[in-house]
């Protein structure tokens, strides 16, 4: 079994719990190598995690014969250029959600695996996860029937860093590096999940606006959108509530019940019928990624199949783009 010989360009809070340590902990997998532009960082992520080499240079990093493949844990606005960077490369790729900072981005990172004939892979690993795979479970057991709707809302205060001065405030609401505001960071995990278990959304709008006024990208949502079946949604989203109205929340309404389960919090699963509340609690693995970076790793081996690739997590930022009326 060949072993997959990692290089990570960014070493960011991501890889420190959710990403990182899955990467040795994974059988035929290592981490190589690191990249950050800030040399301290990188360094210091080596020595902390007992990764022989780092460097400040992307290209020297993707250059390096011993490593074989590429995670990408920057901002979105560079995951096209590095992803691109690496394919041409003959290097496979594991990109941080979501894929790109725009559809038009995702668009050309598809282009390139198609002609490099090398894959690039999206971390939308709840797919993977115990949790989401109990709801998916619930659902072609076919617990609340027929599904008729499907609602998202999220709630949640400002987060401390949003009252900072302009040049002191995180990338996730600065739309020129993140593609967006806090919406472009979270609704891709409750977008894409909602479309592994019902299909492509094919048609969406959504209002958005700064009520707060803490900082220049959107900070509250409201959205309709409908699936490849007919089946309609909608979801809302503020990032600048008050603590009392805190929300994560999705409800499936079916014709024999509803399902309700939250995406950032992991909440029991809640499932309404006339037999009245069942609830489900689920444990996740303690690196959230490992279940999906398994997956990635066995097919790079030969031995599997993984589908969170770049033109499955395509749609999910055409969802977001139309959402914010970006084209």
């Amino acid at each position: 079994m060949k072993e997959i010989h990692w290089g990570f360009i960014g070493c960011g809070e991501v890889t420190e719990k959710k990403s990182g340590p899955a990467f040795n902990q994974v059988e035929g997998s290592s981490i190589v190598a690191v990249m950050s532009r800030n040399g301290d960082r990188a360094r210091s992520y080596a020595e902390r995690h007992g990764v022989p080499k780092w460097y400040t240079d992307a290209q020297a990093l993707i250059d390096d014969p011993d490593v074989d493949a590429v995670y990408i844990a920057t901002p979105p606005s560079s995951h096209a250029t590095y992803a691109i960077m690496s394919m041409r490369a003959g290097k496979p790729v594991y990109v941080e959600k979501p894929l790109a900072a725009s559809y038009d981005d995702c668009a050309r990172v598809n282009r390139v695996s198609t002609e490099t004939h090398v894959p690039c892979f999206v971390a939308y690993y709840r797919r993977y996860l115990p949790y989401f795979l109990k709801v998916k479970e619930l659902l072609d057991q076919g617990r609340i029937g027929k599904v008729l709707n499907v609602q998202i809302r999220f709630a949640c205060p400002p987060r401390q860093v949003d009252y900072n001065a302009p040049e002191e405030r995180p990338w996730r609401i600065q739309p020129d590096i993140a593609g967006g505001g806090y919406f472009y960071d979270l609704a891709p995990h409750q977008l894409d999940m909602l479309q592994q278990f019902f299909g492509v959304i094919v048609h969406a709008e959504g209002y958005s606006a700064n009520i707060g006024g803490l900082y220049q990208a959107e900070d509250t949502v409201s959205a309709c959108f409908s699936f490849e079946n007919g089946l309609p949604g909608s979801g809302s989203w503020c990032f600048a509530g008050h603590e009392s109205g805190r929300e994560d929340r999705i409800e499936l309404i079916g014709e024999e019940g509803i399902l309700c389960f939250s995406v950032f919090d992991y909440d029991p699963i809640a499932l309404h019928s006339s037999n009245g509340v069942e609830m489900f609690e689920v444990e996740n693995p303690r690196y959230v990624q490992q279940p999906l970076i398994q997956a990635v790793v066995e097919t790079l081996q030969g031995r599997g199949d993984c589908q969170c690739t770049a033109l499955s997590a395509t749609p999910t930022n055409w969802v977001m783009d139309k959402i914010l009326r970006k084209f």
